[in-house]
């Protein structure tokens, strides 16, 4: 099933479905084409009652909804392939993306605007966030490339890995890795078993805490840095001076990192490339 949409000005889009698969395409343009497939004979049945709806937004544009009920039967009981809907969608740039699911994976590529995504089990990943980010998952994997916003990312058993973020970075799991490879504001990263590995930092309060996963955090040369480290029976390791004295040239990095059994390193990275600056 394909529906085509002229969709000119803002655009927000909202995918719930149980299971199954979303994928997310931005670019130019201001057509939204959404292409919608069941993966099983009863969800291939059910075609015909899920929600497609575009309607006025708030405040200008449109607001794109596909909403499929939760079928909790038999037949999808017994089914081990896939099983659920595919969701495809080819939209504008810049479009708002809410997406609510239960075990499907979901991926944006191109340039997206603000993104709030709720999985119980599935990966999520998305290329380019033109504004805030908040991707929560139970089991699943959370990728984020760049993020010009706030990034949040929450997951129990899976990995965060966010490439870049200009806004604040808030990151949570219990037995997954937390990685960031470039955090232009302040980090907070919490992990129980997990390892965490912030590999630039360049201004900010950087809290980093785990009970037995190590903690790597690398500060960007060029910017001053107060170091608050402590482990209990972990072994801590800086390239830099271990002092309350951050001098008074630079931005400044307030670094507090904490474990219990884990192993705490504080390195240099290098300084911010002078062609992303800003």
């Amino acid at each position: 099933m394909q529906q085509t949409f002229e969709t000119p000005g803002p655009l927000a889009l909202r995918v719930e479905i149980p299971s199954g698969e979303v994928e997310i395409n931005a670019g130019p343009g201001t057509e939204t084409i959404l292409d919608l497939e069941g993966l099983d004979e009863e969800s291939m049945r059910a075609l015909g009652d899920v929600r497609i709806e575009l309607r006025d937004a708030r405040g200008g544009g449109h607001e794109l909804v596909v909403e499929a009920k939760d079928r909790w039967r038999l037949g999808s009981l017994l089914n081990f392939g896939r099983s659920g809907y595919r969701v495809k969608i080819s939209c504008p740039e810049g479009a708002a993306t809410t997406v609510r699911t239960r075990s499907p994976d979901v991926r944006g590529r191109g340039r997206l605007g603000p993104v709030d995504v709720e999985s119980a089990s599935g990966d999520v990943s998305f290329d380019e966030v033109g504004g805030d980010a908040i991707v929560k998952s139970a089991s699943g994997d959370i990728d984020l490339g760049t993020v010009e916003g706030r990034a949040t990312a929450h997951t129990a058993s899976g990995d965060v890995e966010i490439r870049s973020a200009r806004g604040a970075v808030g990151a949570n799991s219990v037995s997954g890795d937390v990685v960031v490879r470039d955090a232009r504001s302040d980090v907070t990263a919490n992990s129980v078993s997990g390892d965490q590995r912030l590999e630039a930092v360049s201004e900010g309060v950087v809290k980093a805490q785990s009970v037995s996963g190590d903690v790597e955090i690398g500060v960007r040369r060029g910017s001053r840095v107060y170091l608050d480290c402590n482990t209990l029976s972990g072994e801590t390791s800086s390239e830099l001076e271990l002092t309350g004295d951050a001098g008074d040239e630079g931005a400044l990095v307030e670094l507090r990192a904490k474990t219990v059994s884990g192993d705490i390193t504080i390195v240099r990275a290098a300084a911010v490339p002078e062609e992303v600056r800003s």
